[in-house]
């Protein structure tokens, strides 16, 4: 008899990384039967994933709700969650990450006395304000989980670190296996990103994401005062998609809109979005997805933080930190634009965070803990 799953996520970076692996555990309905839960913590940039991967949810809690407080959204999830559990009756719970659905997921899986599994555990940067409230997230859903598939060696080491000795996997990084399914379906033509008769075929691309809460405030403007610096040469084009976040928005406005070698685009849907990652030059990015799928499509990844909780790829030298200096953002993206040696050793394609057989691994691991 089937096994039931049911996948909570509410993000588009959960959305990424959980679709892939969906689709695998469908492939199996004699083993499992899958039930999808999406909160819709981010509704626009959820959907256009799941449409991307063809999957529909089970369950929709519709949470997203206009100027949110984290406290609202967490008790509106939550309560939710609830006739969710009920409803499916699940042998396992799959969250993702370290968003607030991550942790009200797991939660409610713990009061439903379900376990808990959890996609790409162990992720420290050992102070709880950084990311906020991400770290804050991860560390408490990781009390609470059963089965933590951990993306490399670094976060096992973490989870021993707090104790968590026992079903431990080291599975690699279900984004991965998700960019190079789009990827190669893009370069099969079995995929069709829309036409960008925005880009300048003249000119190099960097593509910008940013928009870390941590950064709100002064960070966020060092950040935009060093896009607009960068932008004043003439060699290249900055194409950055802007989050809806009004604390994003903003400084955006007052420092970019208008400049004539950056282009602000509303959100993409994630197919576009892989198809600008693999035309880009190189990336800017506060994300901690991109940080990982960058490298696997050969791009230089900056990070425009302080701290990451992937400092595998920064070590492999494929990402660098710049934090949100303007002179140092500004005179890191100029070495890689000016000196080709230094952008030949970041480019080079090296990726400890998966080989895109995440998913097998963890479907592999389920069976072992359900002893299908």
């Amino acid at each position: 008899m089937p096994r039931t799953i049911l996948f909570i996520f509410g993000t588009r970076p959960e959305a990424i990384k959980l679709c892939p692996l969906i689709l695998r555990l469908q492939q199996a309905p004699e083993r499992f039967r899958v039930r999808v839960c999406v909160t819709a913590q981010h509704r626009d940039m959820l959907d256009q994933v799941l449409a991307a991967f063809a999957i529909r949810p089970d369950y929709d809690l519709d949470a997203m709700q206009p100027g949110q407080t984290l406290y609202q959204s967490t008790s509106r999830i939550l309560g939710a969650l609830e006739p969710v559990f009920k409803d499916a009756q699940p042998e396992v719970a799959i969250v993702q990450g370290d968003t607030t659905t991550t942790l009200c997921g797991a939660l409610a899986a713990f009061y439903a006395g379900v376990p808990v599994a959890h996609v790409e555990a162990g992720l420290r940067t050992g102070d709880l304000r950084q990311p906020f409230p991400e770290e804050m997230n991860r560390v408490l859903a990781a009390r609470l989980t059963a089965l933590h598939f951990a993306a490399t060696e670094r976060a096992a080491d973490n989870l021993a670190m707090e104790g968590s000795t026992s079903n431990v996997w080291v599975t690699g990084n279900t984004g991965i296996d998700a960019v190079l399914y789009v990827r190669d379906r893009l370069e099969r033509g079995e995929m069709v990103a829309p036409a960008a008769p925005y880009l300048d075929a003249g000119k190099r691309m960097i593509l910008v994401t940013a928009h870390r809460r941590e950064s709100f405030g002064e960070g966020f403007e060092r950040i935009c005062r060093a896009l607009a610096a960068i932008a004043n040469r003439d060699d290249v084009q900055l194409v950055y998609p802007v989050h809806p976040n009004p604390r994003v928005q903003e400084p955006v406005d007052r420092y970019l809109r208008g400049h004539r070698n950056i282009t602000l685009l509303e959100p993409l849907d994630y197919v576009r979005f892989v198809d600008l990652m693999r035309r880009a030059y190189l990336i800017l990015t506060d994300s901690g997805g991109i940080q990982e799928e960058g490298p696997s499509l050969g791009k230089p990844i900056l990070v425009l933080r302080e701290k990451t909780e992937r400092p595998e790829a920064v070590e492999a030298g494929t990402v660098r930190l710049v934090g949100t200096d303007v002179g140092r953002i500004a005179a890191e993206t100029s070495a890689l634009l000016d000196r080709p040696e230094a952008y030949a050793r970041m480019a080079r394609i090296h990726n400890p965070y998966g080989d895109g057989h995440a998913c097998e691994r963890i479907d592999a691991a389920l069976r072992e803990f359900l002893r299908l």
